[in-house]
């Protein structure tokens, strides 16, 4: 009998001590993080509302209670009991009944109400008919990607069942490794930005943080073949950590599962349906520019498949000797702090991922309250000197300055943002304007992806700042609704309708002019002088956007789509950069993120900016908080403990 299954024996016997006689236990089984325990009572343990929390708490593991096959109601008659429960307000969509898992996922377009107060309508649903409720919203806006991922996730149950078995079975090894110590590799994203990834282990556990590509260079990958990596094998990872969606860390996470990796990625939920809108699309404009993509798409569902979400805050057992808690980092939707303890209080390091430190109009600012921190890989993006961004509202005044300047001169706006997070955040205040008579009324056209994501932003309102959450629960005070916003979806066509109309305003991807319909949209507008391309977002060195930022004029156009014509514009529009709406902290934001921190970190390692930046911080913060500092080079390893 292999360790593993003498930990669940034993569980299984603790469990049975604490439960009241008429509660019996049939089967314990790991399910990656979860300890999942079946039983032929379920509604009993229902009508004990505590005891899964007095469990969970004894036995220091995650439960899930899931009735025993056998005793499992007929899912037509369990269907009309749970709509009885369930009140009418809470708006349900879809009941989907999994027997395998005697599960019922209940699609709502209010989850709160099929939740209850403290989880007391969940509890009287199993009461009534014995299915282990679970609950997903409904999108209020439609989204694709939600779908898929939801429908592919359906059809693959069987076998992500018996992936998290096996994963589950693997986080609760027995460590072999009387050894005590941690290093962090450096595998991208040091003394540049883009191509995140790292690489933290311990004797016993190998994890990879992040594994993005690097904007505006398509030969620039992580250092995934030297040992502390891929070269031992992809299945020496013991686990992938992904702190958020955008492809500067996450372009390369579909690429793990071709070389042979077949672990989990934990993220939260609306990281991991982004990452899949994100990658697939990669792939489609590296196909369009006439570029090998260095994976297919059923790497992309592979990568999603093995997805384990956990929700902010919870404390998660990745490996023998490896918590993990996830915390809002305040960046794009879902984006996450990672902290990680090691060892049974042997050490604990937190990787900040990128962060925004103030509260904006979509997000809380990012957390920096840990039990504890002795090492903080912190980005530095916006680490230089002189790098302070102008304050909200005078960003805020200074984009609506813009528009009304264009619209006087009867031009356009173009404003190249990321589909996800400056997008949505510059709807909001576009929304405001125009609702509150600042700017005129004009349409506001959204080009590329930024409607979908968009879409995906409302099916996780618990992830936005409280107020917005509010707003997108009713659905006549949904600011993404406003009338004014308009999706484009006919391409070249309507493309050209736009830019033959009157004043107007476009968000179209990318952010940093590096592909995508931004190119067309330089073709259309670019020669009118009445018109005005408008940076809202960082633009990284290497990019177009960046180029451009600097007072070029003449514009190489490699759109391969373009037919045969020119593969040079004149670009006559005027360029404005608005500061203050980037995703990142900037100078005084991360200096106040470290000086903040409770406990404030012994080291710190700066990554993820140019070389000025990681070095102006790295010295600020030593002179500042007497810590010690790091601006690491790639493939650097530093050993703690």
């Amino acid at each position: 009998m292999s360790s593993v299954d003498k930990q669940l024996d034993t569980l299984k016997a603790e469990i049975e001590e604490e439960l009241p006689r008429e509660i019996t236990i049939s089967d314990v089984k790991y399910e990656g993080p979860e300890l999942v325990v079946y039983t032929r009572e379920p509604k009993e343990f229902a009508r004990n509302g505590d005891l899964v929390r007095k469990l969970a708490s004894k036995l220091r593991k995650r439960i899930t209670v899931r009735p025993d096959p056998e005793v499992l109601s007929d899912p037509r008659e369990a269907r009309e009991r749970v709509l009885d429960v369930v009140p009418e307000d809470a708006g349900v969509t879809d009941l989907d009944f999994h027997a395998d898992t005697g599960e019922v996922v209940i699609e709502a377009e209010k989850p709160g109400m099929v939740i209850g107060r403290h989880g007391s309508t969940l509890r009287e649903i199993t009461q009534q008919v014995g299915w282990t409720p679970e609950v997903v919203r409904t999108p209020p806006i439609e989204s694709a990607t939600v779908s898929n991922v939801r429908n592919f996730l359906k059809q693959e149950r069987e076998e992500r069942r018996n992936i998290l078995e096996r994963i589950g079975r693997q986080i609760h090894r027995q460590e072999f490794s009387d050894d005590e110590w941690v290093r962090i590799t450096t595998l991208g994203c040091c003394r540049e930005v883009g191509r995140a990834s790292f690489i933290l282990s311990t004797p016993e556990t190998r994890i990879l943080v992040d594994c993005g590509d690097k904007p505006g260079s398509e030969d620039e990958v992580p250092y995934l073949q030297v040992p502390e990596a891929l070269g031992a094998g992809a299945n020496s990872l013991d686990a992938v950590v992904l702190t958020h969606a955008h492809l500067d860390h996450s372009a390369f996470i579909p690429l793990l599962f071709k070389y042979g990796y077949d672990g989990p990625i934990y993220c939260t939920e609306p990281t991991r349906d982004l990452m899949g809108l994100l990658t697939l699309d990669y792939l489609d404009v590296a196909a369009k520019e006439g570029r090998t993509p260095p994976y297919e798409s059923g790497m992309v569902r592979e990568a999603i498949k093995h997805c384990i979400p956990l929700e902010y805050g919870d404390v998660t057992d990745v490996a023998p000797d490896v918590k993990l808690t996830l915390h809002n980092a305040g960046h794009i939707l879902g984006s996450a702090v990672s902290h990680f303890h090691i060892g049974d209080g042997l050490y604990n390091v937190c990787f900040s991922g990128d962060i925004h430190y103030k509260d904006t109009r979509l997000f809380n600012g990012a957390v920096n309250d840990f039990p504890r921190v002795e090492t903080l890989v912190l980005e530095s993006t916006y680490g230089g000197r002189n790098d302070y961004q102008t304050d909200q509202e005078d960003s805020e005044r200074k984009l609506v300055e813009v528009i009304n300047d264009a619209y006087d001169d009867d031009g356009k706006v173009l404003i190249p943002a990321f589909a996800v997070g400056r997008s949505q955040e510059v709807m909001l205040v576009l929304e405001e304007a125009i609702r509150t008579g600042k700017i005129p009324e004009m349409p506001v056209h959204l080009d590329g992806m930024i409607w979908e994501a968009t879409a995906i932003h409302t099916t996780y309102p618990e992830y936005l700042r409280d107020d917005l959450r509010d707003r997108i629960f009713h659905e006549d005070e949904n600011p993404f609704l406003a009338e004014q916003f308009n999706h484009i979806d006919a391409g070249e066509d309507e493309r050209q309708e736009v830019t033959d109309g009157g004043p107007a305003i476009i968000l179209s991807t990318s952010g940093m002019v590096t592909g995508g319909p931004i190119m067309s949209w330089l073709r259309h507008l670019g020669p009118d002088p009445d018109s005005t391309l408008a940076f809202v977002g960082y633009q990284a060195q290497g990019t177009l956007g960046r180029r451009i930022q600097n007072g070029w004029d003449e514009i190489p156009m490699n759109d391969r789509g373009d037919r045969g014509r020119s593969n040079t514009l004149s670009l006559r529009m005027n360029v404005e950069t608005v500061d203050g709406f980037s995703g990142h902290a900037d100078r005084q934001g991360l200096e106040n993120f470290v000086k903040t921190m409770n406990p404030r970190p012994e080291k710190v390692l700066c990554v993820h900016g140019d070389e000025r930046s990681v070095q102006d911080l790295s010295s600020s913060l030593y002179h500042d908080y007497n810590m010690r500092t790091f601006a690491p080079r790639n493939l650097e390893t530093f050993r703690f403990k």
